[in-house]
């Protein structure tokens, strides 16, 4: 199902913050936390049940991941409920970015993917064009 005949739209947002405590830039290491708000805006219930991540390094390290559900759990969105949770990643360098999506399903049994828009990770006080 393409984006424009989705049943329903799921609005994702993204905070995100460098865990300096759980780096170790001599070796490689930037951990970075971030917090996802989705929203849905439709009319319709849907059910998250997928996530796809696209994880790129600036040194141009290529990451996907996929799976069930987030943080273990498959969330039912009411229209206009919202649901946040909080994970993190590590990346080789000291900025990268990630963006997504999200594989939901509706009561009426309708598949579709809700986008996560891309964002960017970044040490703070480093200098990045975007």
């Amino acid at each position: 199902m393409t984006e424009e005949s989705a049943p329903t739209k799921i609005v994702v947002t993204v905070k995100t913050q460098y865990l300096e405590s759980h780096s170790n830039p001599e070796k490689g290491e930037y951990s970075f936390g971030y917090a996802i708000t989705i929203r849905n805006d439709g009319p319709v219930t849907a059910q998250l049940l997928r996530r796809h991540w696209v994880i790129v390094s600036d040194n141009g390290r290529y990451q996907e991941v996929r799976g069930e559900g987030v943080v273990g759990e498959t969330p039912r969105l009411e229209p206009g409920e919202v649901f946040n949770y909080t994970s993190w990643t590590v990346l080789e360098t000291p900025t990268g970015s990630m963006q997504g999506q999200y594989l939901f399903i509706t009561e009426d049994g309708d598949q579709f993917w809700a986008p996560i828009p891309i964002f960017f990770l970044e040490v703070p006080g480093t200098r990045v064009l975007h």
